[in-house]
C-alpha cells in the first residue's frame, strides 16, 4: 500500500470515529473531506410542504451552533451547491421513514420519498454538527431506515401529573433520537388526566388527590375531611394542540385509558362504577390493592354505557388508529361477590372471573371498532381468550408477546426486564427508590423478536416510564436519559452492527449535547457495580465490576472518602471483610479522573444483598 493511501484510508477510519449518531444509521460510508457551514450557506426545499421542515433546520442548526441559515425554494431534485438540499423524489427508493443522506466538501442533500424520511435524515445532519463551535461537517453517504415500525416512550401522568409543556419537552427530545410515538397513561387509581366533557366529575374529582410525598405505598391514606390538592388534568384543546404539535415531529400520541382495573379515580367521581358502589378517595400513594374496589364492575350494563361515551370522546380527540385500555393487573375479588357480575357470568357461560375479564374485553374491542379504533392492551388480555383483533404489549417479560404473535396477533415488545425505565440504573444506595435493577447494558441486549416467531407480527417495541417515584420532569429525564439512547437504537438499527464500545463512544458525546441544552440524565452507567456474596463459611465477600471498561476502582473500608490513592481493586478479586469493618465505599476513575458517584453502605446492609 502507498504511502497516499495509507494515509487516506486512515482518515476515513479517523472520521469514522467521530461520527456519533444514535440511533447508528443502517449503512454509513466515510468520505475525504468536510461541508464548512458558514454565513453564505442556504437551505434548499423543492416541495411547499417541506418549507416548514426547512425553517425548523435553520431555527434548530441557529439554536446550538448561532449561524443563521437562510431557506429557499427551488424545484427540481438536484443539488445546489455551497448548500443544505432537502429533496423531496418519489422516485427514491427508500422506506416510509427511510432518507439518504450526503455530505461532500461542495454541498449536503437529504433525500427521501416522504417528508417523514427528510425530517428523520435531519435529525441525523443536527448530530453531524459539532456542538462546540466547529462548523465542519464530514463527508460522507448515510443510507438509512428503521428496524421497527414501532418505536415507542410511555410516560405515566397519572401516578404523578407532567403539564403540556413538559409533555412538549419530552416530544422534542423524542424526536431527535427517531422515536414515533408516545404513549400516554392518562388514568389509573392516582389520577384521572383526561377531560371527557359527557363526565365531568372524572376531572372535577378523579383528577385530584390529597397531597403526599415519601416512599410509594408507604404513605398516610386519605383523611377525613383533608383537601385533595394534588393532580391536574388536559382540556381536550389542550388535547388537540398536543397531538398537532407532535405531528410536526412525526411523533403519534396513543392514549390509554386502563380499566377494568386501576380504575379507582373514576370510581372515586362515579362510585356506580363499582361492583360494591362504596365511596372511594383517589389514592394518594398508600398501600390499598384488594382493600379498595377499583375495577369496574364487569357484570352492570351500566359500565359499558360509560365505557363507550367515554370512548367516544377519546376516539374523536385522537386521530392514531390504536387505543390502550390497559387490561392489566385487574384485582377480581369483588366480582367474586358480585351478583351482576355473577349473573353476567351465568348468562354468558363464562367458568371463572378470568373469562369475565376476556368478555370484558371482546366487548371493549368490538366498541373501539365500530368508532375505527384498534384496541391495544397490556399482556393480561391474553387471559380468558384474546379478543379477535387485539393488539398487545407485552410487559410481564416476552411470554405473553410469544403466545399473541404466535396467534398472529400484532405485539408490542415492552418486558419489564428491558424496558421498564422506572427501575434502578444504578446501586439502589444512591438512586431515588425503585423496586427492580435496568441497567444500561441490560437496556441495549433487549432484542424484540424471540427465537422462533414470526417478526411480522412484532410491530417494534417502547420503554416505559411509570412514575409512581418520579415526581418532577427533571427526574423524568434523569430515568430516561442515557437509557432512552439504548432503546433507540435496539429500535432503529441493524441487530447486527450493536457494538456496546462504539455506543457507549457515541453516548458520552450525546451526554455533553444534552448538558448544553440543559437535559437532565444519568450517570449512573460510570459507577461500580458492587456484588456480594458468602463462601462455604458463611464470610461476607465483595466483587466490583463496572458496565464499561477502562475504569479503575478504588475503595475503602476505614470510614475514609475513597480516591486514586486508596487501595486499587483488582479484576474478578474477591474482598473479604476487614474485622470489626462496619461501612463500605467505593468510586470509579478514568485516566487519573473521578468518573463515577461515591457509593457508601453498611456490611449490614450488602449483607442483606446476598440472595
Amino acid at each position: 500500500m502507498s504511502t497516499t493511501m495509507f494515509l487516506s484510508c486512515l482518515y476515513v477510519l479517523l472520521a469514522a470515529q467521530s461520527i456519533n449518531i444514535i440511533p447508528q444509521p443502517q449503512k454509513v460510508e466515510m468520505k475525504k473531506g468536510f461541508f464548512v457551514l458558514n454565513e453564505k450557506t442556504s437551505i434548499y426545499f423543492n416541495d411547499q410542504q417541506l418549507k416548514s421542515l426547512a425553517n425548523y433546520t435553520s431555527a434548530t442548526i441557529k439554536s446550538f451552533n448561532k449561524l443563521q441559515l437562510h431557506v429557499k425554494s427551488r424545484n427540481g431534485t438536484k443539488s445546489n451547491a455551497k448548500s443544505i438540499n432537502l429533496i423531496l423524489d418519489p422516485k427514491i427508493n427508500t422506506a416510509k421513514e427511510g432518507y439518504a443522506l450526503s455530505v461532500s466538501s461542495k454541498e449536503i442533500s437529504i433525500k427521501a420519498n416522504t417528508s417523514h424520511g427528510l425530517f428523520l435524515g435531519v435529525q441525523s445532519l443536527f448530530q453531524l454538527i459539532p456542538i462546540n463551535g466547529d462548523r465542519k461537517v464530514p463527508s460522507l453517504l448515510i443510507e438509512d431506515e428503521p428496524r421497527f415500525a414501532w418505536r415507542g416512550l410511555l410516560l405515566d401522568v397519572s401516578r404523578h401529573f407532567f403539564t403540556i409543556d413538559e409533555v412538549k419537552h419530552l416530544i422534542d427530545q423524542m424526536a431527535t433520537y427517531k422515536f414515533n410515538l408516545l404513549q400516554l397513561h392518562l388514568t389509573d387509581d392516582q389520577g384521572w388526566r383526561l377531560e371527557i366533557k359527557s363526565y365531568p366529575e372524572l376531572t372535577k374529582i378523579g383528577a385530584w388527590r390529597v397531597p403526599r410525598t415519601g416512599l410509594w405505598w408507604e404513605r398516610e391514606c386519605p383523611q377525613e375531611g383533608e383537601e385533595a390538592t394534588y393532580g391536574g388534568f388536559y382540556t381536550q384543546e389542550e388535547i388537540k394542540d398536543l397531538i398537532k404539535y407532535a405531528a410536526k415531529y412525526y411523533i403519534n400520541i396513543l392514549p390509554e385509558i386502563d380499566v377494568p382495573g386501576h380504575s379507582l379515580s373514576a370510581i372515586a367521581a362515579y362510585p356506580y362504577l363499582s361492583s360494591s358502589g362504596l365511596k372511594y378517595n383517589v389514592n394518594p400513594g398508600c398501600q390499598f390493592y384488594g382493600i379498595d374496589d377499583n375495577s369496574l364492575c364487569a357484570g352492570k350494563e351500566s359500565t359499558y354505557e360509560f365505557l363507550n361515551i367515554v370512548f367516544t370522546e377519546v376516539a374523536e380527540l385522537f386521530p392514531f388508529e390504536y387505543i390502550h385500555i390497559g387490561g392489566d393487573e385487574c384485582y377480581k375479588g369483588f366480582w367474586k361477590k358480585c351478583e351482576d357480575c355473577q349473573k353476567r357470568m351465568k348468562d354468558n357461560g363464562l367458568k371463572d372471573v378470568n373469562e369475565l375479564q376476556s368478555y370484558f374485553i371482546k366487548r371493549l374491542e368490538k366498541m373501539l371498532k365500530e368508532k375505527g379504533k384498534k384496541l391495544m392492551g397490556w399482556d393480561e388480555i391474553l387471559e380468558g381468550g384474546l379478543a379477535p383483533n387485539a393488539s398487545v404489549m407485552s410487559w410481564r417479560g416476552m411470554k405473553g408477546g410469544i403466545a399473541a404473535a404466535k396467534a398472529n396477533h400484532h405485539v408490542v415488545m415492552s418486558p419489564n426486564g428491558f424496558a421498564y425505565l422506572d427501575l434502578y440504573q444504578g446501586d439502589p444506595a444512591i438512586e431515588p427508590p425503585a423496586y427492580s435493577m435496568l441497567r444500561l447494558n441490560t437496556v441495549y441486549a433487549f432484542e424484540p423478536v424471540p427465537v422462533g416467531v414470526d417478526s411480522s407480527f412484532i410491530l417494534g417495541g417502547q420503554g416505559n416510564l411509570w412514575t409512581e417515584s418520579v415526581p418532577t420532569f427533571r427526574q423524568a429525564e434523569y430515568m430516561l436519559w442515557p437509557r432512552s439512547f439504548a432503546l433507540a437504537e435496539v429500535l432503529w438499527s441493524p441487530k447486527q452492527s450493536r457494538n456496546w464500545t462504539d455506543f457507549i463512544r457515541r453516548t458520552e458525546e450525546h451526554l455533553q449535547r444534552l448538558s448544553k441544552a440543559d437535559i437532565n440524565y444519568a450517570r449512573s452507567f460510570y459507577d461500580a457495580i458492587i456484588i456480594p456474596s458468602k463462601d462455604e463459611k458463611g464470610n461476607l465477600l465483595i466483587q466490583l465490576s463496572t458496565e464499561i471498561e477502562g475504569l479503575e476502582i478504588y475503595y475503602t473500608f476505614d470510614n475514609t472518602y475513597p480516591d486514586h490513592y486508596s487501595p486499587l481493586y483488582k479484576k474478578e478479586e474477591k474482598l473479604a471483610i476487614p474485622k470489626d469493618a462496619d461501612t463500605f465505599r467505593v468510586i470509579t476513575y478514568r485516566d487519573g479522573k473521578q468518573i463515577g458517584r461515591i457509593i457508601t453502605i453498611l456490611i449490614a446492609d450488602l449483607a442483606k444483598r446476598v440472595k
